[in-house]
């Protein structure tokens, strides 16, 4: 066996965890040594793929993919994770389903269930509602596995919800701890999560979310920008507070983007809609209003209008840590001149950290299949070593 996959086999053994059989939906829900077997089964996938040995352990079975909203990487992640391991993908297409026939969320659950290992749910667009909805389900496969319905309980991973996005920022964390060597080494960095003008408005707070839910258990110094009224769901704030204090980090919010980007090891700026915004919105949504949607959107956008001066540029990034912070984004960027006029980045900005970026979003398909792969089996150390051991070319 490789010292390197030896090692991740090792690590995993370290961290005795009880993934198995439960839902992946909130990071901080987590232990911090889960976390880790994460990263680890996630690279240790890895190594077998650019290895050109098979992962496959399931022979047959479905993963579900349920999208509530659009999505590009992270429906194709989800997708690649599931072939890896041997699954076959189902999109749920409530539109062409009888959900559209007014079939309860209990119903659907069980009918979509019978010979499926994992149900991936995006759902982010009405807050309050997409992590509700996710656990929703999860009690309705509980109660049909007890019943008898069902000859194994599907496990749940979170695509993203109206208050986190695992996937992404577990992604994101792997993506540093490669850059920087080790979770280690992460502490005492400065990350700077920040928001960013953008040309449209309505997007999810899971994002930002998701980073300072997870990045302030890992000792780090996070601040967190946003221009007044621009707050997230005070909850998670308050959260992420008391998790920099029990890691020995820190957490710091200000309204300004040049002091947050003063000395920052990574920069992660990535445009939300204010909180207050996302519940009026949730509440035209479910209305179906659509004027009131259309006079919202217009208040929204003149709004950030106000803070066009919210933009990575070149002269932001020299007051980084000598003016080479690591450019974080979750993808995809609004950039200025390119995909819009103005938007959240400067082209020049991106384009020297594009090919970091796309190795950023890659660490995604690899998260995703950890989380199914823990999900389902309770010894993932034992389960990859077989994997290594039978030398099973996945390319023959």
């Amino acid at each position: 066996m490789s010292n390197v996959f030896e090692n991740l086999i090792t690590k995993i053994k370290a961290n005795p965890s009880s993934l198995f059989q439960k839902d992946f939906l909130l990071t901080w829900e987590k232990t911090y040594g889960e976390l880790e077997t994460i990263l680890a089964v996630a690279e240790a996938l890895k190594y077998l793929r650019d290895n050109n040995i098979s992962a496959k352990v399931f022979d047959s079975g479905l993963a579900i993919s349920q999208f509530r909203d659009n999505s590009t990487r992270t429906r194709f992640s989800f997708a690649s994770a599931a072939n890896l391991l041997g699954l076959a993908v189902q999109d749920l297409d409530e539109g062409k389903s009888q959900i559209a026939h007014g079939e309860t969320v209990r119903e659907t659950s069980a009918m979509i269930s019978f010979l499926s290992d994992i149900i991936g749910i995006r759902d982010d667009m009405f807050l309050g509602a997409g992590n509700a909805y996710m656990r929703e389900v999860g009690a309705a496969l509980d109660e049909a596995y007890a019943d008898g319905v069902l000859p194994q309980r599907p496990g749940i991973v979170n695509l993203q919800c109206d208050i986190d996005h695992p996937t992404q920022s577990m992604a994101d964390l792997l993506h540093l701890k490669t850059v920087f060597g080790s979770l280690d080494n992460l502490k005492g960095k400065k990350i700077a999560m920040t928001w960013a003008y953008s040309p449209s408005y309505g997007k999810p707070l899971s994002v930002p979310q998701g980073i300072i839910g997870l990045m302030t258990r890992l000792g780090m110094q996070v601040d967190l920008a946003f221009p007044e009224g621009y707050g997230l769901i005070p909850e998670v704030v308050q959260l992420a507070g008391k998790q920099a204090s029990d890691s020995g980090g820190s957490f710091r919010v200000t309204n300004s983007m040049d002091d947050a980007f003063k000395d920052a090891d990574i920069v992660y700026p990535k445009s939300w809609a204010p909180f207050q915004v996302m519940e009026r919105r949730t509440t035209l949504l479910r209305a179906n209003d659509h004027d009131g949607l259309k006079s919202l959107e217009k208040e929204c956008l003149a709004n950030n209008a106000r803070f066009m001066d919210w933009e990575c540029t070149e002269d932001k990034m020299k007051l980084t840590k000598g003016g080479k912070a690591l450019y974080m984004h979750c993808l995809p960027a609004d950039i200025s001149t390119v995909s819009c006029k103005q938007g959240e980045v400067e082209a020049s900005v991106f384009e020297r950290y594009r090919v970091p970026l796309y190795k950023q979003a890659g660490f995604k398909p690899y998260i995703i299949a950890s989380m199914m792969l823990t999900n389902r089996f309770a010894d993932p150390a034992e389960t990859l070593k077989s994997l290594y051991e039978s030398k099973t070319s996945r390319v023959r």
